[in-house]
């Protein structure tokens, strides 16, 4: 039997932050020399994308000005390095470990460019090991939380009282095309937000927290134009298509089922739900689906609602959630989050 187990998971937000009421006349401003009925279509899909609130590395008013791709990366990395550091120390701080005890890092980040990546920034600025292993994820958009999670796995599976570190931030605010009047942008400028998170794992014989029970990625074929970026002179420019919930409702049993039954559970034993919160109608089909299953994602749908879509590091906000809840022994969660490629990403975790 596998002993990794989740320790710790800690979230930092940006400072700044904005109700998406108070967004909408700087979205109206933006869109004011578009047709009225196309700024009415948009305002609608801000007020109804159910996120009430979203964080920022930049001033709302600073998202909404024209500046050069190379500004708005130079604060994503500032800010990322700025979060990354925070997180870890926050999350170090409340396990009691030593920054010197971590044996694998992993940073996870798909909303802007660096290089050296953040591990190598964060091995400097809380002095980890020399020795330290780094893996940054970079291109696995917001699967890539649960990406992190089974690379940490793996790497504990094969080496017994270890501890690792996924640190995941993201700013898809930093990725906002002033100039690209296209659905895809539009959709992801209402539901996405900025945020950080760190999680700790151990394979540790007396580490105390839930245990991953396996793990595994399910990649649908002939669809890796359904979600990404392609990279412009002007920057990110967000590639999501509204097949996308069908997509997922379609390949929904596959994904869930067979997983399930090859770790010798099924979907009645799986009490708890980590769902990554992609954006309203994506909530609402799993919603539906798990609903005839008897279950809920209150915590997923309630961290759209204060968060937004943060990318990678969501999951790990709800999976927060489920941490601070005192869940019995034996109990199982099932983290799902999907993502570029198209793909979905499973963790089975038991109480």
């Amino acid at each position: 039997m596998t002993n990794t187990r989740i320790v710790s998971v800690t979230k930092v937000l940006p400072r700044y932050s904005r109700e998406t009421k108070d967004i909408l006349p700087l979205v109206e401003g933006w869109l004011h020399e578009q047709e009225d009925r196309f700024k009415r279509k948009i305002v609608k899909i801000f007020e109804g994308a159910a996120v009430d609130r979203r964080y920022s590395i930049m001033s709302p008013e600073e998202v909404f000005t024209a500046t050069s791709f190379e500004d708005k990366n130079n604060i994503y990395v500032r800010e990322v390095k700025k979060m990354g550091s925070q997180a870890l120390q926050k999350a170090l701080t409340e396990s009691n470990w030593d920054a010197s005890s971590i044996d694998f890092i992993i940073t996870v980040s798909c909303t802007g460019i660096m290089i050296p990546s953040l591990d190598a920034y964060l091995i400097n600025s809380l002095s980890l090991r020399k020795d330290v292993v780094r893996l940054p994820v970079t291109e696995m958009g917001c699967a890539a939380g649960i990406s992190g999670l089974i690379y940490a796995h793996n790497f504990l599976k094969s080496n017994p009282g270890k501890r690792a570190a996924i640190v995941a931030v993201e700013s898809p605010t930093a990725t906002f095309q002033l100039t690209d009047f296209s659905m895809a942008n539009m959709v992801s400028a209402a539901i996405f937000g900025d945020g950080a998170a760190c999680v700790l794992l151990s394979s540790e014989e007396y580490a105390v927290g839930p245990r991953i029970v396996g793990e595994g990625m399910y990649h649908f074929n002939n669809s890796t134009q359904l979600m990404g970026f392609n990279l412009t002179n002007s920057g990110l420019k967000m590639i999501l298509d509204p097949a996308v919930p069908e997509t997922i409702a379609a390949h929904f049993p596959d994904i869930i089922h067979p997983f399930l039954n090859e770790l010798g559970s099924n979907i009645e034993r799986v009490e708890h739900l980590i769902f990554h919160p992609g954006g309203r109608k994506i909530v609402e089909t799993v919603e539906q689906l798990f609903g005839k299953m008897g279950k809920n994602i209150d915590d997923t749908r309630e961290t759209l609602r204060r968060y937004g879509n943060m990318s990678s590091a969501t999951v790990l906000y709800v999976l927060e959630r489920f941490m601070e809840k005192n869940i019995p022994a034996g109990e199982q969660g099932l983290m799902l989050s999907f993502g570029p490629g198209f793909s979905a990403q499973r963790v089975l975790l038991e109480w």
